[in-house]
């Protein structure tokens, strides 16, 4: 008994075995595991003023992810898809550029784990998107997805899922098709529309109805401003959408795309 409480002791002890990152780039694949990362010759520390994960200034070992795309163009399509199902569509540019505002691959060392992300919740490891300066790109918090395991370059979002289109008829510069481009830059990571879309978080945003059908106007911009501050349970992953994220007036553009959906349901 005692010979197998030690070895157990033993086996928690040691760190964690190395992560694999998958990278999925058209005609190129590749792996990396987290040693390979660490020790990659662009590698460094780096610092995140105010952290949107951990809500903090944090202190990461990262990687240019630039410096991981080979053969990704700025017209390029990216998806970035976590252990979770969380899958995050970003256009290839702002991935691409080495500044003012740069994406860098943080990699959790595996003697070395990150903190959790909250009481019972796992790190935001083993690869996490950060940016320096995000500011400087108009960068916005689903722009950060956390325990990645596979970035893969689509086609876009309007070639893959027909069904989120609004409709074609509406003028270029309308509400719509405004809030449309931002269902794609918050909603589409955790929620699908018309059962399109590639995550496996949040419910079908238009099947079997469309909150803007079920809400009160008041209740679900509060529902997507704070969450929590409508309804609580321990385990809820929706973040709040702040102000400074997406403006009165662009909410109300996300909404119009909401009603408008809710009009062109299978």
């Amino acid at each position: 008994m005692r010979h197998c409480l030690a070895l157990l002791v033993l086996f928690l002890s040691l760190p964690l075995s190395a992560a694999q990152l998958h990278l999925e780039l058209g005609a190129t694949t590749r792996q990396w595991s987290s040693a390979e990362l660490l020790d990659h010759p662009q590698a460094r520390d780096i610092s995140i003023d105010q952290d949107v994960s951990y809500k903090q200034p944090m202190h990461y070992r990262a990687v240019p992810l630039a410096a991981l795309l080979d053969g990704v163009s700025a017209n390029d399509h990216l998806q970035a898809v976590a252990l979770d199902g969380f899958a995050a569509e970003m256009p290839a540019a702002p991935l691409l550029q080495r500044g003012p505002a740069q994406a860098w691959l943080a990699v959790e060392e595996p003697g070395r784990p990150w903190p959790p992300l909250g009481q019972g919740k796992p790190s935001a490891g083993p690869f996490y998107l950060v940016w320096t300066a995000p500011q400087a790109s108009g960068i916005r918090p689903e722009q950060w997805p956390f325990q990645i395991s596979t970035i893969r370059k689509l086609a876009s979002v309007e070639a893959r899922f027909p069904a989120l289109l609004p409709d074609p008829k509406l003028p270029a510069d309308s509400p719509v098709g405004r809030g449309f481009a931002l269902f794609q830059q918050n909603c589409l990571a955790c929620h699908r529309l018309n059962g399109a879309g590639d995550a496996q978080v949040g419910p079908d945003l238009n099947v079997p109805h469309n909150p803007t059908e079920y809400f009160r106007p008041e209740y679900l911009r509060q529902l997507i401003r704070d969450p929590q501050s409508l309804r609580q349970w321990p385990q809820a992953k929706m973040p709040g959408f702040a102000k400074s994220v997406l403006s009165e007036p662009e909410l109300d553009e996300l909404l119009a795309y909401l009603r408008h959906m809710a009009g062109r349901r299978p």
